[in-house]
């Protein structure tokens, strides 16, 4: 019984987002910016007018949030598990992608480096995961992963604050990656890794684009993190 009385729920949501306009529209967010209605309109195509149905029914089903600064209004992802859920959508969107996909010109820096969210995704995110996990700095599973002693210090040691005590959302767990089919690091310590690594400029963001681009700085800074 209850799972019968989740359905109705359930296929609002896929509905909402399987729209082809509304979904542009929730791409256009998935790197975790807060943008105003008529930015959103035309990385979707379409007219500020029409964007501002499609953004009502995406705030009335809890997949974009809305803030009020003076007279604006900027939309954004309501969340990391809506994120997490897009991400998840893409890859088994992409089972029927050409073999070649990311091996295309076009495709290459968001294969290499990208956000997700509000934290680094790609093979370089992928790498950056695996290379906590094995140096022994996260301990867990995907489900949540906990910062060992010696993560607390190499987190010390390169300026990034984030206690794991502190309340507001997940920590660390593994988000499936869109490119890779491997996880990245998602959680709030993964956005305190790359807002770290953004404001030191290692890498730096591509307009209208998920893609990161590494500096040459972050080039040899990042190289130290990855084994």
């Amino acid at each position: 019984m209850q799972n019968r009385n989740m359905e109705p729920r359930f296929a609002r949501i896929a509905a909402t987002i399987g729209d082809p306009t509304r979904a542009r529209m929730l791409g256009a967010l998935l790197d975790g910016s807060s943008r105003p209605a008529g930015e959103i309109a035309r990385a979707a195509g379409i007219t500020p007018a029409t964007a501002s149905g499609h953004l009502a029914k995406l705030v009335a089903e809890g997949l974009v949030s809305v803030r009020v600064q003076g007279r604006h209004r900027y939309y954004s992802v309501s969340g990391g598990d809506v994120a997490h859920a897009l991400e998840a959508l893409c890859v088994v969107a992409d089972r029927a992608a050409p073999p070649d996909q990311w091996q295309r010109e076009s495709h290459r820096p968001l294969k290499h480096a990208r956000t997700c969210y509000r934290h680094l995704a790609g093979e370089l995110g992928v790498q950056l995961f695996r290379s906590l996990v094995t140096r022994g700095r996260l301990v867990g599973s995907d489900d949540g992963y906990d910062l060992t002693p010696t993560g607390r210090a190499w987190l010390e040691e390169i300026g990034v604050a984030c206690d794991p005590a502190a309340r507001g959302g997940r920590y660390a767990y593994g988000c499936l990656d869109w490119s890779e089919r491997r996880s990245h690091l998602a959680g709030r310590l993964a956005t305190a890794l790359l807002d770290h690594f953004l404001a030191r400029r290692w890498l730096l963001r591509t307009p209208q684009s998920r893609a990161l681009t590494v500096t040459p700085q972050g080039r040899r800074r990042l190289s130290a993190l990855l084994d």
